[in-house]
C-alpha cells in the first residue's frame, strides 16, 4: 500500500482531534494527524476539569450519565496504552454563600434526579486548611480533572512514533477536493476531518458556523497554609496539582478580546473571588489565557460539509471538550464508518441554512 495514503487526515491535535485520532485506530483506519504545535492551544491551557452538577443552581451536565462514563472508560484506557497517568478522580466541595443558598441546595439534592452525585456528608462543615467555608459545603461525588496536556503530549509521540502524524501548519491551498477522496500535496486520503478549535473560523470551508469563542484564564498560584486534597468551587474553582504544591485558580468566561494575552482584567477577576476564599496568603506564579471553541448553541459542530462529503468537521467542543471528545469522537467514527446516524443536537446540518443563505 502506498505509505502516503489514508483513510483519513485530522487537522488539528487539542483533545478533540486526539480523541477522534484514537478513535478511528482502533476502527483500524489508516490516520494521519496534520498539527502545527507552535501554535497556542485551548487544550494546552484548559484545567481539564469533568464535574456532572454546575452552574449556581446545580445544573446536570447535558448527557452526563452517558458521557461521562465513556470518557472515563476512554482515558483509563489509553493510560493503559501509553504507560501514563491521565486521569484524577476527585470530589468537588461546593461552600455554601449563604444559609438560603445552603437550604435550596440540600432541598433540590432530595427531590430532583442529581441525588446520586450528591455525597451523603454534603452537609458538613470542611476541615480543609485555609479555607473559608463557615456554613459548610455541598460534596458533589463522580468529578475530577484529566491532565489534558499530558494526554495530547502523550499521544502525540505515539503517533509520530507510528508514522501517523506531520508538524507543520495546514495550507489549504495544497488541499484539493474530489467526489471520493482528497489530496492535500503528496497525501491522499478519503476524507479530511478539521479539528482546528478556534481556527476554524478562518477555514472558508466552515466559517459559515455559528462559532462562538469564549476568552478563559486560569492563574497557577502557591498557598502558604492552604491544602486541600478536593476541587473546590464557588464561583471560581481552586484545583490541586497532583501533588498538591501548587494549584490552578480559574478560570474566566469572556466574549471580547478574543486573543491569547493574559490582562490585568483576567487576573483581578480570579483574585477578587479568591481571596474571600482563603484565610492565607498566597503567591501567584503564571496567568494563562485561552479561547475555548464554542458555538452559539452551546453544542458541538460535527459532521460532513453540506456539498463535499468527503470533508468533515469536528469541533465547537467548548467549556466541556474533556468529556465530550471522546464520547462524540466515537459517535462520529460510527457514523463515518457504520451509518449510525448522528445526535440532532450536533450534527451541523442544523446549521445547513446559513451555508445556502
Amino acid at each position: 500500500m502506498n505509505s502516503r495514503k489514508y483513510d483519513y487526515i485530522l487537522v488539528g491535535q487539542g483533545i478533540g482531534g486526539t480523541a477522534l485520532a484514537w478513535h478511528l485506530i482502533e476502527a483500524g483506519k489508516r490516520v494521519l494527524v496534520v498539527n502545527d504545535s507552535s501554535r497556542p492551544s485551548a487544550t494546552s491551557v484548559a484545567a481539564g476539569i469533568y464535574n456532572p452538577l454546575t452552574g449556581r443552581k446545580l445544573v446536570k451536565t447535558w448527557m452526563a450519565d452517558i458521557i461521562f462514563p465513556y470518557a472515563a472508560h476512554f482515558y483509563t484506557q489509553l493510560e493503559g496504552t501509553l504507560h501514563s497517568r491521565f486521569v484524577y478522580p476527585l470530589p468537588i466541595y461546593r461552600p455554601y454563600r449563604s444559609l438560603e443558598e445552603r437550604n435550596s441546595f440540600l432541598t433540590y439534592a432530595s427531590e430532583s434526579g442529581v441525588a446520586e452525585y450528591i455525597a451523603k456528608d454534603s452537609d458538613s462543615h470542611s476541615d480543609i486548611p485555609g479555607l473559608r467555608a463557615p456554613l459548610g459545603g455541598l460534596v458533589v461525588k463522580g468529578g475530577g480533572w484529566i491532565d489534558l496536556t499530558s494526554v495530547v503530549n502523550r499521544s502525540r509521540s505515539f503517533f509520530i512514533e507510528n508514522n501517523q502524524y506531520i508538524d507543520c501548519d495546514f495550507f489549504s491551498i495544497k488541499l484539493t477536493i474530489n467526489d471520493s477522496n482528497v489530496s492535500w500535496g503528496e497525501y491522499e486520503a478519503g476524507k479530511i476531518i478539521f479539528c482546528q478549535g478556534v481556527d476554524a473560523r478562518e477555514n472558508t470551508l466552515f466559517d459559515w458556523l455559528p462559532f462562538n469563542p469564549v476568552k478563559g484564564q486560569i492563574l497557577d498560584v502557591l498557598f502558604d497554609k492552604y491544602s486541600a486534597e478536593e476541587i473546590v468551587n464557588q464561583g471560581i474553582f481552586i484545583l490541586p496539582s497532583p501533588d498538591r504544591q501548587t494549584y490552578r485558580v480559574g478560570a474566566t468566561y469572556s466574549w471580547h478580546d478574543l486573543d491569547w494575552a493574559t490582562t490585568d482584567d483576567g487576573r483581578e477577576y480570579l483574585e477578587d473571588r479568591l481571596r474571600p476564599l482563603v484565610t492565607d496568603q498566597y503567591t501567584v506564579l503564571a496567568q494563562r489565557a485561552g479561547l475555548r471553541p464554542s458555538s452559539k448553541d452551546r453544542r458541538p459542530f460535527i459532521g460532513l460539509h453540506p456539498v463535499h462529503p468527503t470533508i468533515g468537521i469536528f469541533n465547537g467542543l467548548g467549556t466541556k471538550g474533556v468529556t465530550l471528545a471522546p464520547y462524540f469522537a466515537n459517535e462520529f467514527v460510527q457514523y463515518l464508518e457504520n451509518d449510525k446516524e448522528l445526535n440532532s443536537e450536533v450534527n451541523i446540518d442544523r446549521h445547513f441554512s446559513l451555508y445556502y443563505r
